[in-house]
């Protein structure tokens, strides 16, 4: 005979709570974006954007967070919450140091892939920085909107 507890799972609503307020903080950024032109779609569109989907998902959590569940909740794999924190500081870091968006995106890509347990880093770095510099060229080239650039992009 188990013995079985009924509980919350506290993972869940700690990620729903930090989609909920990181959504709010992304409008709120993007109701004060200075714009210059009045007509069309704004720059602060893709953010209201990015909030509303953040919304989606941070509201998704809650229902499974609240939900009475039988048996254990597995604990969270904080090695990989530790890779992802370090694949976005590795991001910002690059940009901020000069290294570029190609760089920076790369790092991302091989980190974040290592998180969700591939043990190939070199590849995974190969892989970003292909899927980087098609980025970089969709939106410098095709949008007309800057990156940072480093090294990599002077390139092209």
């Amino acid at each position: 005979m188990s013995t079985s507890t009924k509980i919350a799972n506290k993972p869940a609503l700690v990620v729903g709570i930090a989609l909920i307020l990181v959504a709010i903080l992304t409008a709120y950024d993007a109701s004060t974006m200075n714009i210059r032109s009045g007509y069309g779609v704004g720059p602060n569109a893709t953010s209201y954007l990015v909030a509303g989907i953040l919304a989606i998902l941070g509201f998704s959590h809650l229902p499974v967070a609240l939900k009475r569940m039988d048996g254990d909740v597995p604990s969270a794999d904080w090695k990989a919450v530790g890779l992802v924190g370090l694949a976005l500081a590795s991001l910002i870091i690059c940009i901020a140091m000069g290294g570029g968006f190609v760089l920076g995106s790369a790092l991302l890509f091989a980190f974040t892939a290592r998180a969700f347990g591939r043990t190939r880093f070199i590849a995974d770095f190969a892989i970003g920085v292909v899927i980087g510099f098609l980025i970089f060229l969709l939106f410098n080239k095709l949008l007309s909107l800057s990156l940072p650039v480093g090294p990599l992009e002077r390139l092209f």
